[in-house]
């Protein structure tokens, strides 16, 4: 009765990530003997490569494919995880992130040009600021969402529509620059580390993540709440308090993810930062086996879910499709990984496999 509760025929909430990233592998594998043994061609780069390369600033980082994967997809892993919290706690999702990361980069910026000076001290009191107004902005759509019952999809179009324009008048509407090698470090790399700063910033927030819930009963009750919210309360928890601390805590993603956009362009652009991440960071729960409806949820998969956004732009890149077909290719492959990893397919799946499962048996008992 157990393997049945898992997805797959007992493979585990983790599937189709892994599934998702080994044909992708498998793909790209392909691909290079296609282009290295069958068609020979001298200029062909394999996807797999990387190598140790100097940056502008003269330092030995590392670069590939592979290293973009990871980089790239740091700002879509961190908000991913807030996101399962927020998805398992309340059933929905919150749809203003980027918005969200657009003011707290305008307000990382501001408080930065504001000093005489930028040094690691400075830079580190924007962050807190910015962390401040993030989780305010995240208590507002936790308050309309646990405390007002609106839906949380509902709740979050307000900061969607209206986010970037507050971005906007936080530095009357300029565009404006930061430069220090602080910043420069926390958006590329550091000097004499040749793995970007974001991926390592990114294991620094699974790691917080890890000990919050090893320490805590913080997974338990966020689960209890989304499975049965009256149970819950029944047994002491709090499901108001639990659904607002999630979107507080998906607020400290936020303004993380927008401080490593702002570090990685030297620049706020209200507009461009982030845009369109909010799908994407969805997208990235729902592929790591999460259930959008609440309930059970595992941090790993959505970070699984975010390599696999990343890992599939990277591979169209590379195969020169153009920015504008990206979105459409990406749409039909997510189409398919959603549709796989639903409840319908697994069951349909699960019952498939233990029918087999029950025919091989019987077929080994006549053997005998």
């Amino acid at each position: 009765m157990k393997n049945k509760k898992k997805s797959f025929g007992g493979l585990g909430q983790l599937t189709i990530p892994v599934i998702a990233l080994c044909l992708l592998v498998i793909f790209n594998l392909v691909r290079d003997m296609l282009f290295i043994y069958y068609f020979k061609d001298p200029n062909y780069v394999s996807f797999f490569s990387i190598e140790l390369t100097k940056n502008n600033l003269d330092n030995m980082v590392f670069a590939g494919n592979l290293i973009s994967i990871i980089n790239g997809a740091s700002e879509l892993a961190i908000l991913a995880m807030g996101m399962t919290l927020v998805t398992a706690a309340c059933g929905g999702q919150d749809i203003s992130v980027g918005a969200a990361a657009a003011i707290a980069g305008s307000v990382f910026v501001k408080i930065i040009k504001m000093s005489p000076w930028v040094n690691g001290i400075v830079v580190l009191f924007a962050f807190v600021c910015a962390c401040i107004v993030a989780m305010i902005f995240g208590s507002f759509n936790g308050t309309l969402v646990a405390i007002f019952k609106i839906q949380p999809m509902i709740a979050t179009l307000i900061l969607y529509t209206c986010g970037r324009s507050i971005a906007y008048w936080i530095n009357g509407g300029a565009t404006p620059t930061v430069s220090s090698p602080v910043i420069s470090a926390i958006g590329s790399f550091i000097p004499g580390i040749p793995i970007p700063t974001p991926v390592l910033i990114v294991i620094a927030m699974a790691i917080v993540f890890k000990l919050l819930f090893k320490f805590t009963a913080l997974e338990l009750f966020t689960q209890s709440v989304g499975i049965n919210q009256s149970a819950a309360r029944l047994n002491g928890i709090n499901s108001t308090f639990i659904k607002l601390l999630s979107f507080i805590i998906l607020g400290v993603c936020v303004a993380v993810s927008g401080c490593i956009g702002v570090s990685r362009l030297g620049l706020i652009n209200h507009e461009t930062l982030l845009l369109d991440i909010e799908m994407d960071t969805i997208l990235a729960v729902a592929i790591g086996g999460n259930n959008l409806g609440g309930g059970k949820f595992k941090i790993s998969g959505s970070i699984l879910g975010a390599y696999v956004i990343q890992m599939l732009t990277i591979t169209l890149y590379s195969m020169k499709v153009s920015s504008t077909d990206v979105k459409a290719y990406k749409a039909i492959v997510i189409i398919l990984l959603v549709v796989i990893g639903s409840p319908v397919v697994k069951e349909k799946f699960g019952k498939l496999m233990s029918k087999l499962l029950g025919n091989r048996s019987k077929t080994a008992v006549k053997g005998a």
